[in-house]
């Protein structure tokens, strides 16, 4: 049984439901409930149990679930980027993870976990290495410190040491299933409930010298994200911190291409960037002033590491991703 935590979340709940069509009923899942909507994520996924993510963990250290797991995806975590409470985040992101990976350790069992590229923070070059590392925020600054404990970790024992532990650092991740994320969902699932309702999409105006709409972030499709999860699932001889990315910044204004001709433009040839301002189907927003000096306005994963480990799958590009998951939304109950 694969123990999944954080599993009725947005990347956890799409893991659950890979994992359960390989085999029904091989998933523990652990989360917080608190907002029982998140249910929904996992309802048609054939769960061997469930836990809730505070009373788990005392179960854990209490020995209960001793030779219970054959591996953990550990995708549980705060994730909002502007929580201000850094004890909270420390505790549930940092020391959480170190409790689960000491448990794979005894246990013998590979441990999966995700890291982000919010550990980049604003800079230019997004590549698993120290200098390269300078979090912006305290959600950033959360992984980064997991990630040096790892580092320390394989340092004083080795790379080989243990069981498998792999870090993911995922880089602007969208698709389904993340609709209970409110304000931190991505700019499609935002993109497709603003043309619903206004009949426009809307991105953020310039900032930091980028004109508007065109910060560029590498957008990596969710389903992609299953599957290299499973690819490690699949080599327990693999490890490391690997960025996962599509390898290819786009520009915002790119998902606004792709959202308006997938929700407004079917059937008829592509409207062009031009084409959808002159129709009034965008809007530029003043950028926040709560988020300057806190935005990563470009991101681009280098994942010569993970094709070096042998991930040989083409990813996802933004108009193909975007086209699919708005066909979803449209159907999503």
């Amino acid at each position: 049984m694969i123990l999944v935590t954080g599993a009725a979340g947005f990347i956890g709940a799409n893991l659950v439901h890979a994992l359960s069509k390989r085999q029904p009923f091989s998933v523990f899942a652990v989360d917080n409930m608190s907002r029982p909507d998140k249910f929904l994520n996992i309802v048609d996924a054939e769960l061997a149990d469930y836990a809730d993510k505070e009373d788990f963990l005392v179960r854990l250290k209490a020995g209960e679930f001793d030779g219970k797991f054959s591996a953990v995806l550990h995708q549980g975590a705060c994730s909002n980027t502007m929580e201000t409470d850094g004890r909270y985040m420390m505790r549930n992101n940092y020391e959480y993870t170190i409790a689960l990976f000491e448990f794979c350790q005894r246990e013998k069992i590979p441990f999966i976990y995700a890291s982000s590229a919010a550990v980049y923070g604003g800079g230019t070059v997004f590549r698993e290495e120290r200098e390269h590392e300078r979090p912006l925020n305290v959600y950033g600054y959360s992984k980064f410190l997991f990630d040096q404990y790892m580092r320390r970790y394989w340092q004083q024992h080795g790379m080989d040491a243990g069981s498998q532990v792999v870090g993911l650092r995922y880089f602007n991740v969208y698709g389904p299933l993340e609709g209970h994320k409110g304000t931190m969902a991505s700019v499609p699932f935002h993109q497709f409930h603003q043309f619903q309702k206004e009949g426009k999409v809307k991105l953020f105006g310039a900032n930091e010298g980028y004109e508007a709409g065109t910060q560029m972030r590498d957008f990596v499709y969710v389903e992609d994200v299953v599957k290299v999860n499973l690819f490690f699932l699949d080599h327990p001889d693999k490890r490391g911190i690997f960025n996962l990315g599509t390898g290819r910044a786009q520009p915002f204004n790119d998902l606004a291409i792709a959202t308006v001709n997938a929700l407004a433009n079917e059937g008829n040839p592509p409207l062009s960037l031009d084409q959808i301002i002159d129709k009034g189907l965008l809007d530029y927003l003043p950028f926040p002033d709560k988020l300057k000096g806190k935005y990563q306005s470009f991101t681009q994963a280098d994942i010569g590491a993970l094709r070096a480990v042998g991930y040989t799958e083409p990813f996802t590009d933004v108009a193909t991703g975007v086209a699919k998951y708005m066909d979803y939304l449209k159907t999503a109950r």
